[in-house]
């Protein structure tokens, strides 16, 4: 059985769903043949019951009793229609009249019939006669044999063989029915089938079409009122398609601009060490002062490119290695750690802070880097003894600082990877601050926004979901 299961679902689904259909039909029409069978085979019986019911009276005489003929007149008077008739005692013998058809074999039912005794109530059965051939009886207790005096029962039996005839050519008939049904519902249920899962095959070949040339501007028709599990899939794989062609497009952007920005700093030290190297082989020393300044050029540079390659890789990671991460944070003890690293940067600028507790689910150390970045900014674009402004109240974080502020056509675009302000283009960074920030944030479930501030400068706003206090569950935790 397991095998022949196995062998099933190692079939095409056409010819699984055809072998499913034919099998329900099979099973249906079965059911509905034998149940027709039956009711006809019950029809007929009743039938001939019936003419066995008139039979019964021509083989008991004007008083009552049982009379055995054996004369031409007894023969005249009891004579049945194509039928059997005999005497049946107590002890099992018989007296069969001239008149009947021939003897039918007496059973132990039979004999129970006259032990029970009981006037006029009696069994029908099938039965044989002398020759084998199948009859219908009915036998009735009478009462008293005149002959023997014994108790006695008259049997009366008529030939099965028109019944069974009509039986077996319905047999035929149903089995022939049958097997054209079954036939027609395998075929009607191939044609189901192939019109069924047309728009199947068109996946397959779409994702085979895929797989193969790796074209993700495939997309499969779908009726825009279908409903149905297909239309679902197909809506479901143009979604996945269109999800990764957009994914691509931005890995190859993401290529493009970051093999851009590293080409800079790559080229810059590269000069710097052949300088470097040209002083060394020709002997002639570079002076003091610019040997300093280039070192510190090239330090500046493996600075800038270890920041740019710490922001890609965090830019790459994927959404499953960020939510293993994810935790109750403390915003409160996270824009302390990142205000202790804007002061060791910004040690000439006065940052107030007024901080309240509120913790969120988050990557620990992804939002506190969100916050460094914002810090980051505020620190790179206040003017030297300038103040910066940090509040956190009711989960919501501002970072304002006395720069130049961000021109009002540069707004839309200071998330966007790698986009540097044309006024900062000197200054150190790789432009995806800003971006990183944006995501994590919208990973947390917050929303972050860079805008003027009232008097000049530019605030940061970070809104995070959350509560003034922990769960109950992580008290302790940290």
């Amino acid at each position: 059985m397991r095998k022949v299961l196995r062998r099933f679902q190692t079939l095409p689904i056409r010819a699984r769903l055809s072998l499913l259909v034919a099998a329900a039909v099979a099973f249906a029409v079965a059911a509905v043949s034998v149940t027709c069978w039956f009711i006809v085979q019950g029809k007929l019986y009743d039938q001939v019951n019936k003419d066995l019911d008139k039979m019964l009276g021509r083989g008991v005489g004007p008083d009552g009793v049982i009379v055995c003929a054996t004369s031409q007149d007894d023969k005249d008077e009891f004579q049945p229609k194509n039928g059997y008739v005999q005497l049946v005692r107590e002890d099992g013998t018989t007296c069969v009249p001239r008149y009947s058809e021939g003897t039918v074999k007496v059973t132990n039912s039979d004999k129970n019939v006259i032990r029970k005794a009981e006037l006029n109530k009696g069994i029908y059965r099938n039965g044989t006669d002398e020759d084998g051939s199948a009859v219908r009886v009915l036998t009735v207790y009478k009462g008293i044999d005149q002959v023997t005096s014994q108790p006695a029962a008259l049997m009366v039996a008529t030939s099965l063989k028109g019944t069974q005839s009509t039986l077996n050519e319905l047999s035929l008939i149903l089995l022939l029915v049958s097997g054209i049904g079954v036939l027609g519902a395998g075929a009607a249920g191939l044609a189901v089938a192939r019109a069924g899962l047309r728009p199947v095959d068109k996946l397959t070949e779409a994702v085979e079409h895929v797989a193969r040339t790796e074209d993700l501007s495939v997309r499969i028709p779908v009726e825009d009122d279908a409903e149905d599990e297909v239309a679902r899939l197909s809506r479901s794989f143009n979604s996945m398609t269109s999800s990764l062609a957009n994914s691509r497009d931005l890995q190859q952007q993401l290529i493009a601009d970051a093999g851009h920005e590293l080409r800079t700093p790559l080229t810059s030290l590269r000069t710097n060490i052949e300088l470097l190297t040209r002083s060394e082989e020709t002997g002639r020393p570079i002076p003091e002062a610019d040997r300093k300044a280039l070192l510190a050029s090239v330090k500046a540079q493996m600075t800038e490119l270890a920041a740019l390659i710490g922001d890609l890789q965090e830019l790459s990671r994927s959404e499953g290695q960020r939510g293993e991460r994810v935790q109750v944070v403390s915003l409160e003890d996270a824009v302390e750690s990142a205000l202790r690293r804007a002061r060791l940067r910004g040690p000439e600028l006065t940052i107030n802070a007024h901080l309240e507790p509120w913790f969120s689910r988050a990557e620990p150390a992804a939002l506190e880097r969100a916050v460094v970045n914002i810090l980051d900014n505020a620190v790179k674009f206040s003017p030297d003894g300038g103040t910066i402004d940090v509040r956190l109240e009711g989960g919501v974080l501002t970072v304002r600082d006395h720069g130049p502020g961000i021109p009002a056509d540069e707004l839309p675009h200071v998330f966007d990877r790698f986009w540097r302000s044309p006024s900062a283009r000197a200054l150190p960074g790789s432009g995806l601050g800003l971006s990183i920030v944006a995501r994590t944030v919208e990973q947390a479930g917050g929303q972050v926004t860079l805008g003027h501030a009232d008097g000049g400068g530019t605030i940061a706003t970070v809104c995070l979901p959350g509560a003034p206090t922990p769960p109950p569950d992580t008290v302790g935790a940290r």
